[in-house]
């Protein structure tokens, strides 16, 4: 399939708007007093799905990271108290996630701000969003693809 200009200018829009939102994001968590990585560990610690914390290998996959940097993250995290570890339940070599009142704070604001931000690009004509993603790929692909 070949693409045509509507296409990059789409695709150009779309990692335009998606680096603009990841560096608002950047200096917002550095603003916060943390790094966008930790950011990203408490976020997916209380959006985990189905309970409020995880494990490390769960928080590796959703980080797309390996098991030792996780640790690592974890750690620096735990010294400014915003998580906590504890054995596992079922499986006491596991190391459950959670977050403490800090963290939970800190994500709670960064989260809404970050929410806030998104709003602001629709409202400015444009949809930094995952129903944009979904339609880029339609649009995207070849029509045999779609039927």
């Amino acid at each position: 399939m070949t693409l045509s200009k509507e296409d990059f200018e789409r695709l150009a829009d779309f990692r335009y708007r998606l680096r603009r939102f990841l560096r608002f994001s950047e200096d917002l968590a550095q603003d916060n007093g943390i790094t966008p990585l930790q950011y990203q560990l408490l976020l997916q610690l209380k959006g985990y799905p189905g309970r409020n914390w995880a494990t490390v290998a769960e928080l590796a996959e959703r980080l797309q990271s390996h098991h030792h940097s996780v640790v690592g993250l974890v750690s620096r995290c735990e010294s400014q108290q915003l998580v906590r570890r504890q054995p596992g339940r079922e499986d006491r070599r596991c190391v459950e996630v959670h977050l403490q009142e800090k963290g939970e704070q800190l994500v709670a604001r960064l989260a809404g701000a970050h929410r806030d931000e998104l709003l602001a690009l629709q409202d400015h004509g444009g949809h930094l969003s995952l129903d944009l993603l979904l339609q880029v790929k339609r649009q995207l692909q070849p029509p045999e693809a779609l039927g």
